[in-house]
């Protein structure tokens, strides 16, 4: 089975159930203590045994194995009719140093960036395990037990988190990632979160080189809807100012990870597009639509839907002003906390001290009517 990962059309395998820890590829002593020869390969001499991995419209992807270190890793080059091409190389290396120079235990670490002996280009990256969100959301819109005891929402509002986490770290290092959708983010089979596809990242306060820039508004849309692959109704993640061709910042990944956020609370997608028109129209002109009446039938909380609509405001400004202000509200929804964009009444507010302080309430009751008796008991006792 295979599934579309991305704007440069990747098709890669699904990947397989999380498995249980230990059952895959144990550590051998042969290989960790195997002797490094005095004259070793570098470079790209190092790399064998390669196997194809993924193949999109612009480059192709390979595991293999370092001889050194002995681990397979993921080699990636440029299709071989585009080698020359002095527009994808430039993409190409801007991919490979954006990547690298945001290390952070959501981004994936890439090791090398070299040529081969015939001088065509390639960098390599650690081989990821796990599923995709967009196979995860499919499950669950399916009703799979197994995936719903996986992930029941709880765990689906951690998972958005730690991708917020990612961003606001590329984000603190003056990089968008631009293109934040559920199959751009990786869940590793120890729960671990990576956020994927660094390919369309802007980089901020150095004006954008045009010649290798990425198309923007009609022209993104029309270039993604006609994406190998792509299939009737095909769901688009795109913030408003992307679809006018406008300049972005970090609000657009806040935007993004809102659209992911509407759809883990309704199972649809934000916006489905069969044409450029259809999708400007969806996005531009559209009314957001409200996660509760978009699905009824699902119970929706509403201060994960206060946090859906604010990150998925048409203008930018009214949306959360940083990556940082949207985690704080998802961790405060997490921790029973009230949340900036859905204000407690009342009620909710002596209802949530009841519950936090339950056990010293009853203690203090108990302690009360205990005193209370024992004077009663006193006083006929006289």
């Amino acid at each position: 089975m295979f599934v579309n990962t991305g704007p440069r059309g990747y098709r890669v395998g699904m990947a397989e159930p999380l498995s249980k820890p230990g059952t895959k590829h144990p550590i051998l002593i042969a290989e960790t203590d195997r002797p490094l020869p005095k004259h070793w390969p570098s470079g790209a001499l190092k790399y064998e045994d390669f196997e194809g991995l993924a193949e999109g419209g612009t480059a192709e992807l390979r595991t293999c194995l370092d001889r050194n270190l002995h681990r397979r890793v993921v080699y990636k080059t440029l299709h071989e009719h585009l080698q020359d091409s002095e527009l994808e190389i430039k993409r190409f290396l801007r991919e490979a140093r954006v990547t690298a120079m945001i290390p952070h235990p959501g981004t994936v670490p890439v090791y090398e960036l070299g040529r081969d002996r015939y001088g065509t280009l390639f960098f390599t990256m650690k081989k990821l395990e796990g599923r995709d969100l967009r196979s995860i959301l499919m499950d669950l819109s399916a009703r799979d037990r197994l995936v719903e005891a996986q992930f029941p929402l709880p765990r689906m509002v951690d998972l958005l988190i730690d991708a917020g986490q990612t961003l606001a770290y590329a984000h603190q290092k003056g990089v968008i990632h631009r293109d934040l959708k559920p199959a751009n983010i990786l869940v590793g089979e120890f729960g671990e979160v990576t956020v994927l596809d660094w390919g369309l990242a802007k980089v901020r306060g150095e004006k954008a080189s045009i010649e290798i820039d990425q198309p923007t508004g009609a022209a993104a849309i029309s270039m993604e809807l006609t994406q190998p692959g792509r299939r009737y109704g095909t769901p688009l993640y795109m913030s408003p100012e992307q679809a006018r061709g406008d300049e972005v910042d970090e609000r657009t990944d806040i935007y993004n990870l809102g659209s992911v956020l509407f759809e883990i609370l309704t199972a649809k997608n934000l916006v489905y597009g069969n044409d450029v028109d259809e999708v400007l129209e969806q996005v531009l002109d559209r009314p957001t639509p409200i996660p509760h009446e978009a699905s009824p039938d699902r119970k929706i909380p509403p201060e994960l839907e206060a946090i859906c609509l604010k990150a998925l405001a048409k203008s930018p400004a009214d949306r959360y002003a940083d990556m940082p202000a949207m985690i704080d509200d998802l961790i405060r929804y997490r921790s029973g906390r009230e949340c900036s964009v859905y204000p407690w009444g009342l009620m909710r507010r002596i209802s949530r001290f009841r519950e936090r302080h339950a056990l010293a309430l009853t203690a203090l009751v108990s302690g009360a009517i205990g005193a209370l008796v024992c004077g009663l008991a006193v006083w006929l006792a006289r």
